[in-house]
């Protein structure tokens, strides 16, 4: 189908829109001021239909991926030095990191991604195999260091939040192939939510410092009146299979594979599309289509009385 227009569902409003904090707030899905009592900002409480809409967000992106071809894991929180060191995060980013006492030194993931690819370090991927299609709903912790100055608001950026992850393990020869499909696979997701979206190709400068090759996707959230990044793609090439020792046996010789991946997707942005593009004039949340059968039949989220 394509992308949604970024007007699509404003162009004709005759009534004003309200934030997602907000609109959360008089819908009673959110609770941002429970959630900074018991922890600090930056990590908001789901109450009631907002808590089943999350739920419902993560278990269509997983039935999606299932439909695809992918494996379902349920990885641990909580990885070894080693392993995010395999992935890339150490030793740069440490002080983005979540980290146990010295006595563990266990570090709590930022991403699925971590725990994902890193199960198979040190071991050879069959050819037959690749591309290799994983993926993992996990909640994910960064102390986003870097973030001040930048809007915090609401679950525009935080310190916990919900994601589901896709990793590749990919044929070196057709990796470029297969970032391809893991980013349509993302944006599947966002037009069978029916929310306004674009991809951007970042440039070299913006790449992380593992990547070769990143696509974003972007969800356009009028009361914002900004695009908000839902999904990162990346190929890695052979950067992290050398890290975490991760090959594939090609023509009887062992070679590093290609990883890849992808957010498929993180919940608290998608979140924000659907308050912003799905708001009605009488202050309740249309629930898009595709998840109503995950919330019993629910077509719309009314204002208490």
């Amino acid at each position: 189908d394509g992308p949604i227009p970024f007007d699509y569902y404003t162009k004709n409003d005759d009534f004003a829109r309200v934030d997602h904090k907000t609109l959360g707030e008089r819908l009673g899905i959110f609770d941002f001021e429970r959630g900074a009592k018991i922890s600090g900002s930056g990590f908001p409480v789901y109450r009631g239909w907002g808590s089943r809409l999350e739920r419902a967000l993560i278990q269509f992106f997983l039935d999606e991926h299932m439909k695809n071809g992918f494996e379902e894991f349920t990885p641990p929180y909580l990885v070894t030095r080693n392993t995010m060191r395999g992935t890339g995060q150490l030793p740069k980013f440490e002080e983005d990191m979540y980290r146990c006492d010295k006595d563990d030194d266990l570090f709590l993931i930022p991403t699925a991604e971590v725990p994902l690819t890193n199960l198979y370090a040190g071991e050879v991927i069959p050819e037959s195999e690749l591309p290799k299609r994983i993926c993992a709903y996990s909640a994910c912790f960064r102390r986003e260091a870097g973030s001040y100055g930048k809007d915090t608001r609401g679950l525009l950026r935080l310190h916990q939040f919900n994601k589901v992850e896709m990793v590749y393990f990919a044929h070196p020869e057709r990796s470029y192939e297969d970032h391809e499909e893991l980013t349509r696979f993302g944006e599947m997701l966002l037009e069978k939510l029916g929310l306004p979206y674009h991809r951007l190709a970042l440039c070299k400068g913006d790449l992380g410092f593992g990547a070769a090759k990143c696509y974003d996707l972007e969800v356009y959230a009028p009361v914002e009146k900004k695009w908000l990044e839902v999904s990162s793609c990346s190929n890695f090439e052979d950067y992290q299979a050398r890290r975490a020792n991760i090959k594939t046996k090609i023509n009887g010789k062992n070679t590093f594979v290609h990883t890849l991946n992808g957010s498929g997707l993180a919940t608290p942005r998608v979140m924000v599309g659907i308050c912003d593009n799905y708001q009605q004039k009488d202050g309740s949340l249309l629930i898009p289509e595709v998840l109503r059968p995950y919330m019993g039949g629910l077509e719309v989220i009314k204002p208490k009385a």
